[in-house]
């Protein structure tokens, strides 16, 4: 346990520039100023202002009439609809368990948070968390009732499904958490050798 706190660190850590490498494993902390906590939130509270704002906008604009903006011609469309289900319309019959599923999402990056270090994990999960929070959001207070509540979807690309910008945020940092995960950083800063 010592050896990995003299690894990753503690909270308390501070120092600027820490590089240290492991006897075992070759593992390198590289460049830790100080926890990205910070980072984490103000990412997930523009991922989720944004998603939420767009979303007010188009149920206050574009669901009650029904109208279509063509923002490229037809290749890429604005237009509302509800989704209870999950990506694609995929599973209408288990919103609880789409709602269950973002919360527990919320609570592993919470988790996670308490030991961030590194830059480009502190935007993906900012990027995951925003997104969860705005879906599950819609799950909780949208219709037809707490917990089973219909997604708001209005980004309508040709040949594609519809989507949101909360599902944008959520498929960018999914795709950055791969990415950090190849390349072997770990949320703490710790690098791995191969």
């Amino acid at each position: 346990m010592a050896e990995a706190e003299r690894i990753i660190g503690t909270p308390d850590d501070e120092e600027a520039g820490v590089s240290e490498e492991s006897a075992e494993g070759g593992a390198t902390v590289v460049g830790r100023i100080k926890r990205k906590l910070p980072m984490l939130l103000v990412i997930a509270l523009i991922a989720y202002a944004l998603d939420l704002g767009s979303k007010l906008l188009v149920v206050a604009e574009l669901e009650p009439s029904g109208r279509t903006i063509n923002v490229i011609g037809e290749l890429l469309q604005f237009r509302a609809i509800r989704n209870p289900g999950a990506a694609f319309g995929i599973g209408e019959a288990y919103t609880i368990v789409f709602t269950v599923i973002a919360a527990s999402v919320i609570v592993v990056i919470a988790r996670l948070a308490r030991k961030l270090y590194s830059t480009p994990w502190a935007i993906a999960l900012g990027l995951l968390l925003g997104g969860a929070l705005g879906n599950l959001t819609d799950r909780i207070f949208r219709t037809p009732g707490f917990l089973e509540g219909a997604v708001v979807d209005f980004i309508a690309p040709a040949h594609f499904a519809v989507f949101n910008l909360a599902d944008s945020a959520v498929v960018c940092g999914g795709i950055l958490i791969v990415i950090l995960s190849f390349k072997g950083l770990d949320p703490d800063g710790t690098v791995h050798k191969s």
